[in-house]
């Protein structure tokens, strides 16, 4: 063993330490490992920083663009409204889900698709009488097994790529992945649906996130395309109750509110006020082709305003009108729920007498009181301490209108305004880009930034949500990785461990040493990140299929998918943590259904290798 091989095996051990320890997040950890190698030699100081140009790390943020893109237009809000079922068959609605969430995180981050899900998840806990962990667990680690099937669904993937480039081999397709990844996801997602969830833990949600607002009053307006118009309420109250939302007032021909009556035919430039949770917002507005007043376009909050309104999904990336203050990209419109202090000055004030949209140029959308109703106009209704604000507008006026007002914000909440228009656009923009990488016809990485060029040219994602939308954290752990990794094959310290590996424990068999491979990245994944995993582990795979005389793609295929199968500790992938304060978890409650998934997963993956990939 040489000097250098020494030195880079015990950096490799300790940054694997660090990252299992969790003390330091992992980021800071790779870009201390890269420094340390820079200072003892064995990265030249010009060549430190190379990893960041790797293809893998630009096709990386792409795809997180791209996935904020999708989430931000409701693209995929339609597709599981239709395909998820909230009541019936517990194992039927889950498997339903889980597959949902498996198919999404094959196209876009598999984080962004388990955001996307949860309130969904949420709904279908509360209507199956559910504890939410049970249907959370499910819903993450089908994400989780989904991202194995294409190149760009999930990180390792790409990385793992990309490796296979650098030998020399040229990058895997788009769907390289799919016969093991699909066969893996598909025997995942049954064994979670018919068996995994009733072995989930049923815990009690714990966290700050927990906290409630109840549900809002909003007022919607009725324009002639709408689905409302010419409808009886009791027609109309059938399609918001599979969102939990209902009518409890109308306004017709003037400013007062009636209550709502069964048999009341609702007409075009009436405006209902509408009661739901506000994540089934956009969703109720969307279905009945509702105008929500108070966004640009519908006037004043309070105005009736029969044409020229604009709708709630259009309000987003258009411009907003000059409101004295200087015209403003539509843009910077952002939502934000505010809560009114006890000491607030708007406490006794209604929003007409605050003139909120002259002083501060935002709006009042909607409005929640707990464990009250109010049918009066949002403008006229007195505000209250304690009551939530749902309010729309530039986020340096927000932000002054909370801090002079006395409001403080809420836990951030995704509340989506779905686009159709948009949403369409992002999709056949995802679809082509997905098809030029799958058919060769660009590199991914050239593909993908075309696709994220076109989504901020369309405004699909505000320019300044951009960059907000590439988690840095992920880049930098892979832009140093991909350099430290290099050291493993240029020292010959990958060499090393592979025939330390095929010695002592394989034994010269092929196929023994695979499932090595697969077991030892599958137990890494678990307590580090899956690319940091996935870096480590492809230039061991590649060298012990070059001592092997075997194909090297059987086992850099191994290496991807034991990275993407984090299923028995809440820090190997973000999918747990994500889940980890909602669902109530603790530490230990994820290997009672991750360990015999991982367990399955072996058993399938091993005989699919051997058979797509043969040795």
């Amino acid at each position: 063993m040489t000097v250098d091989q020494l030195l880079i095996l015990i950096i490799l051990s300790v940054t694997i330490t660090l990252f299992i320890w969790g003390r330091w997040r992992h980021d800071m950890v790779a870009l201390a490992a890269l420094l340390v190698c820079v200072f003892v030699g064995l990265i030249p100081p010009q060549n430190a920083f190379i990893g960041f140009g790797h293809p893998a790390v630009v096709t990386i943020a792409c795809v997180l663009i791209l996935s904020r893109g999708l989430q931000n237009t409701g693209a995929m809000d339609a597709l599981a409204l239709r395909v998820v079922r909230k009541s019936g068959n517990t194992s039927i609605a889950i498997l339903l889900l889980t597959g949902l969430g498996a198919f999404l995180s094959s196209f876009m981050n598999n984080v962004g698709a388990l955001a996307l899900l949860m309130p969904v998840a949420a709904d279908m806990a509360e209507k199956q009488n559910l504890a939410l962990g049970k249907i959370l667990m499910p819903l993450s680690f089908g994400t989780i097994l989904g991202g194995m099937t294409t190149l760009i669904g999930t990180p390792p993937n790409l990385v793992v790529s990309g490796f296979r480039a650098d030998a020399g081999a040229g990058s895997y397709g788009m769907f390289d992945f799919t016969p093991v990844g699909l066969a893996v996801a598909v025997v995942g997602v049954i064994f979670i649906a018919l068996v995994g969830w009733r072995l989930v833990p049923a815990r009690n949600r714990v966290s700050a996130s927990s906290f409630e607002t109840g549900t809002y009053l909003t007022e919607a307006l009725v324009e002639e395309k709408s689905t409302a118009a010419g409808k009886k309420l009791r027609d109309i109250t059938k399609l918001l109750e599979t969102e939990d939302a209902q009518v409890v007032g109308v306004v017709h021909n003037d400013a007062r509110v009636s209550p709502a009556t069964p048999w009341q035919i609702v007409r075009s430039g009436d405006i209902l006020v509408i009661e739901a949770e506000p994540e089934s917002l956009a969703t109720c507005l969307s279905n009945l082709g509702l105008k929500m007043m108070g966004a640009p376009g519908t006037g004043q909050l309070g105005t009736r305003q029969r044409d020229g309104g604009e709708s709630l999904a259009s309000w987003q990336g258009s411009r907003k009108k000059d409101t004295g203050s200087g015209p403003a990209d539509r843009e910077e419109m952002q939502l934000r729920e505010l809560v009114i202090m006890p000491d607030s000055a708007l406490v006794g004030r209604s929003v007409r007498f605050s003139r909120l949209a002259a002083r501060y140029q935002i709006q009042l959308l909607a409005l929640s009181r707990q464990g009250r109703r109010s049918v009066r106009r949002l403008r006229l209704t007195p505000l209250l301490a304690g009551d939530a604000l749902l309010m729309m507008g530039a986020d340096d006026n927000l932000n002054s209108f909370a801090r002079e007002q006395g409001c403080v914000p809420l836990a951030p909440r995704h509340i989506s305004m779905p686009n159709k228009e948009k949403a369409a656009i992002a999709l056949v923009s995802m679809i082509i880009a997905v098809a030029g990488a799958a058919f060769g016809l660009l590199p991914a990485a050239i593909s993908f930034a075309t696709c994220v060029l076109a989504f901020m040219a369309l405004k699909i994602v505000p320019l300044r949500n951009v960059y907000e939308s590439v988690d840095g954290s992920v880049v930098v752990l892979l832009g140093t990785l991909i350099a430290v990794a290099d050291v493993m094959e240029t020292t010959g310290a990958a060499d090393l461990a592979a025939q330390l590996l095929l010695d002592v424990l394989a034994q010269g068999s092929a196929v023994f040493a695979l499932g090595l491979i697969l077991i030892i990245t599958m137990t890494l994944s678990d307590f580090m990140n899956n690319v940091a995993t996935a870096a480590v582990m492809c230039s061991i795979a590649m060298s012990t299929a070059e001592q092997l005389a075997v194909n090297p793609d059987s086992f850099l295929m191994a290496v991807a998918i034991g990275a993407s199968c984090a299923f028995l500790t809440p820090v190997g992938h973000q999918n747990n943590t994500l889940i980890l304060g909602p669902g109530g978890f603790n530490f230990g409650d994820y290997w009672k259904m991750g360990l015999p998934l991982e367990l399955l997963v072996l058993l399938v993956s091993i005989p699919m290798l051997l058979w797509v990939w043969p040795l």
